[in-house]
């Protein structure tokens, strides 16, 4: 079975190394902090013999480099990767990625940043999606435009409902007090914000999520609902998406 580990970093990512026990091969999901990265993968046993960006922000692909230097490992990223280090090979929509005997699929989700790429585990029900959606919300959007944007944003909702969504950051308490200012009358989002508060207070992550709770609760991922549309204006989902985007910027 894929082996997923996930820890913190720098002061509010989220790092990821996936393992495929059999072979021993191990990838980094983006590089935050390289020695974080290296001391976890040292401590679980592994290492690191891929990196996978997902885009070209330092945050998350910052310690490629250093853990490139350190393992010998290859470099799997968009070409955008190509402004603050080398890459091995250069994927985007549609290419598939391989560990060991797991493969996994591109999918284009630009809108963060232009060539922004998640990776979709189909056997195993998991989606490293990077800043293009984060739990109750979704990256600034830095480079795209919003057609672009809720176009990725629809590439993820077309995933399986019982796919687990792996963000990078641990931003869902914020997320949730925008969520509940922008569709307030949403009684599942609700439920869903309590359980967000318990958990901080625990000092609990509260990543990963669940696809099919977030198509529920997420305001970005609802702007073709029509009540969403009702409340944010817009005469199409990327019209609404762009409104409660602006809204976020200036919550």
């Amino acid at each position: 079975m894929l082996e997923i580990h996930q820890f913190a970093c720098l002061s509010d990512n989220y790092g990821y190394l996936i393992h495929d026990p059999e072979s021993g091969a191990t990838a980094a999901i983006d590089t935050p902090d390289a020695k974080v990265y290296l001391d976890e993968a040292r401590l679980k046993g592994w290492r690191i013999t891929q990196i996978w960006n997902t885009h070209w922000h330092p945050d998350h692909a910052g310690g490629n480099v250093a853990i490139k230097d350190a393992t010998g490992c290859t470099i799997t990223a968009p070409q955008e990767v190509e402004r603050i280090s080398p890459v091995d090979r250069v994927v985007g929509h549609g290419d598939t990625v391989q560990l060991g005997r797991y493969s996994a699929r591109v999918i284009d989700v630009g809108g963060h940043t232009n060539g922004h790429i998640a990776y979709h585990f189909a056997d195993a029900g998991a989606a490293f999606v990077g800043d293009s959606v984060f739990a109750l919300g979704c990256g600034r959007m830095f480079e795209g435009t919003p057609d672009q944007f809720w176009a990725s944003l629809e590439r993820i909702k077309a995933l399986p409902g019982e796919t687990t969504l792996y963000c990078a950051h641990e931003y869902t308490q914020s997320n949730a007090r925008f969520a509940l200012h922008a569709d307030p009358d949403n009684t599942a989002l609700r439920a869903y914000a309590a359980e967000i508060d318990d958990k901080r207070a625990r000092g609990e992550p509260t990543v990963p999520m669940g696809l099919e709770r977030e198509l529920a609760t997420n305001p970005f991922l609802r702007a073709d609902d029509p009540a969403m549309q009702a409340r944010w204006g817009g005469e199409v989902p990327h019209e609404t998406f762009a409104a409660i985007r602006a809204a976020k910027d200036n919550f």
